[in-house]
């Protein structure tokens, strides 16, 4: 009967997911509704009953960031380690990690998650009827409340991480990417890296006071999309976070100081070089984000119809791609620019991007440019939200950035009011050629070299 059951709801869940990763028309107006519980979570939900299923996430500031000093990668070891055990606890019994893991197949509930630079947290995707959604809300508010982090799993997972190391160590990608942030962030914690040595100097012990003091009530964003009323999601919200702590006041993060241009050529094996280029420049909710947006559709993330494709790929065949991009952060997240190239066109590929960009930042874009990129921005944007789960992945980014709610709303808006001008000024604010940081992986033994 119990197998009868968990197939059923197994098939039910693939059915649902199928519609729910569906284009959906696009919406006139996304009704976000937010508010406060009376521990201090924040809430944030739209009702769409369109599909029986809910979406939901909740996140804290317990992102890599705050990994303390000697510690890089106690956060995202922490996060994962959320469904590894649950102890017992009000006469619930423990829960071991296939128990956890039985218990949401059992209901066919879906849970993710992950650490990111400012944020760590986890998602859960289950039917919307109330027996499965219960079940599945009870169990995860018991993992973010009660995890156990067995000593033997922990043991277990540390050396898996510490085997990923290794192995990411061997790519010249991975290799690229920790220079690039070390470089841009130095010793302010966006530069911190987990290396083999700070993962083993990692204990159990750890994982406990990381969780107690950042997995707290009054510092959780939740985010809910789906089939279920207002109230419905309330009871959900507390159910969340009813068993957390409330946390003491964060210390403020450090200035980000950037120390200016440096080049660095790292020896690999490697046939192709990978560079990357770039320097500290937004964050999260800077008013010159849609200008910078469009701009950077025009200059690299516009794929065959931007300038640095033209350039360095259509024109003189030096990459298969290369592209641009704005992160915005808490702090100011990097502007970057990346592509591989033959190791003997190295030179000339680098000469040819900081080129383009000089001639980018000196002169700006053009009024066809201009019109293409817009077109195609809000032409796109629909694909965007065009599902539960990218509406709940926005809806997690503007709660935890406290961004207008009805900031999707506005989102097309504000990318048409966008001018020449404006991109012109907000690249010239946040960016300059001469202090960008460069990454090379891929240079020959001789030709490595640091700060040229």
């Amino acid at each position: 009967m119990e197998m009868k059951k968990h197939l059923w709801s197994y098939l039910v869940l693939l059915s649902v997911i199928a519609l729910g990763n569906a284009p959906l028309q696009a919406q006139a107006a996304l009704r976000i509704q937010s508010w406060l519980l009376a521990n201090g979570a924040r809430v944030l939900f739209v009702e769409n009953h369109a599909i029986p299923m809910l979406d939901l996430s909740i996140e804290f500031d317990a992102g890599t960031r705050r990994d303390p000093d000697g510690k890089a990668g106690l956060a995202a070891l922490t996060n994962v380690m959320l469904t590894r055990g649950v102890a017992a606890s009000d006469g619930a019994p423990a829960l071991s990690e296939a128990q956890i893991l039985d218990g949401l197949a059992d209901v066919a509930a879906q849970r993710g998650g992950g650490a990111s630079m400012d944020r760590a947290g986890v998602t859960l995707r289950v039917l919307s009827s109330v027996s499965e959604r219960d079940a599945a809300v009870a169990l995860l508010a018991r993992m973010l409340a009660q995890p156990s982090f067995p000593a033997d799993v922990f043991v277990r997972d540390q050396a898996r991480t510490i085997a990923e190391i290794k192995e990411a160590q061997t790519k010249p990608e991975e290799l690229a990417n920790k220079a690039f942030w070390a470089a841009l962030y130095g010793q302010h914690p966006y530069g911190r890296q987990e290396s083999t040595a700070t993962i083993s100097t990692l204990t159990r012990e750890d994982l406990l006071v990381f969780h107690r003091d950042h997995y707290v009530a009054n510092r959780a964003v939740i985010a809910l999309i789906g089939d279920v009323s207002r109230i419905q999601a309330d009871q959900i919200a507390q159910r969340l976070t009813a068993q957390l702590p409330q946390g003491a006041v964060l210390p403020a993060m450090p200035p980000v100081v950037y120390s200016g241009a440096n080049e660095q050529r790292i020896a690999h094996p490697a046939s192709q070089s990978h560079i990357l280029l770039g320097m500290p420049a937004l964050v999260r909710g800077d008013p010159d984000f849609f200008a910078l947006t469009v701009g950077n559709y025009i200059l690299g993330s516009g794929g065959f119809v931007s300038r640095l494709t033209a350039e360095v790929r259509e024109k003189r065949g030096l990459t298969y791609g290369v592209y641009s991009y704005f992160t915005p952060l808490a702090q100011q997240g990097p502007f970057e620019i990346g592509l591989q190239t033959k190791r003997e066109q190295t030179d000339e590929a680098l000469a040819v991007v900081r080129q383009t960009v000089a001639g980018f930042l000196r002169d700006g874009t053009t009024a066809a440019e201009l019109k293409a990129a817009k077109d195609n921005l809000t032409g796109g944007f629909a694909l965007r939200i065009d599902n539960n789960r990218k509406i709940l992945d926005n809806l997690a980014v503007i709660g935890y950035y406290q961004l207008p709610l009805n900031y999707l709303d506005t989102w097309t808006a504000n990318i048409g009011k966008v001018t020449i001008k404006q991109i012109r000024a907000a690249f010239q604010r946040k960016l300059a050629l001469e202090q960008m940081t460069t990454i090379v992986v891929g240079a020959d033994n001789d030709e490595a070299k640091q700060e040229k």
